[in-house]
């Protein structure tokens, strides 16, 4: 069952560039509402609740309710545009959902056990994450906030692709039905290979020798 967080939002009536910069010098952000049956909709937001929910991985994959003077409309947030070099959100785009309809959106991928896995605790190991999230495809009332993957079983030489997700009931990953080259890996688990430093330096260090040498019988020749 998806979790859902409501967000308040005010109507705003005034556009253009220079309505929108007086919004965000006023502390709000300007956004948009579009899909399904209705109109796009002008609204504006907060700063600070933006910005706090802006750090929690449900904001970008969790259904939101936002609640203008009471009604309520289901979204997915679709597009955040941030200030290149301030920490400030400029704009955010909002798509309506229908309960009935499916959607596809991307979910972070959060990773377990991987310090006490058998890779996890060899040396010489790299554990790459291939992947941090994944598009999922499903109905609104079933999309997960992220989707959990164990590594505590993982040895070296593993590899986990994405068939092997174990995703909650009523979700897909489109993905896959594309064919199995799109069966991507999700995490592998490598040894690194370390080169001997004391064989490459002895190695190095016979040349300038050798180079002695050659050129010493070279004298002598002359």
């Amino acid at each position: 069952m998806a979790t859902t967080h409501e967000i308040k939002v005010e109507r705003r009536e005034d556009g253009g560039k220079g309505a929108s910069r007086r919004l965000r010098h006023a502390g709000s952000v300007p956004a948009i509402v579009y899909g399904g049956d209705l109109k796009p909709v002008s609204i504006q937001l907060s700063h600070n609740d933006v910005w706090l929910a802006s750090q929690h991985d449900w904001f970008y994959s969790s259904i939101l309710s936002l609640s203008l003077n009471g009604d309520v409309q289901k979204v997915l947030l679709r597009d955040l545009q941030r200030h290149p070099y301030k920490q400030q959100i400029m704009h955010l785009d909002f798509q309506r959902v229908n309960d009935k309809e499916s959607i596809r959106t991307a979910v972070p991928l959060h990773f377990l056990g991987q310090d006490t896995s058998p890779a996890g605790k060899a040396a010489d190991v790299v554990v790459a994450h291939e992947l941090n999230e994944v598009v999922v495809e499903c109905l609104p009332g079933d999309l997960p906030e992220f989707i959990e993957l164990d590594l505590s079983n993982l040895a070296v030489g593993d590899v986990i692709h994405l068939s092997q997700l174990k995703l909650p009931k009523g979700v897909e990953l489109p993905e896959l039905k594309l064919g199995a080259e799109h069966d991507v890996a999700v995490v592998t688990a490598k040894y690194v290979k370390v080169e001997d430093e004391s064989a490459e330096g002895e190695a190095s260090a016979d040349v300038p020798a050798a180079k002695v040498a050659d050129d010493s019988e070279a004298k002598d020749a002359e």
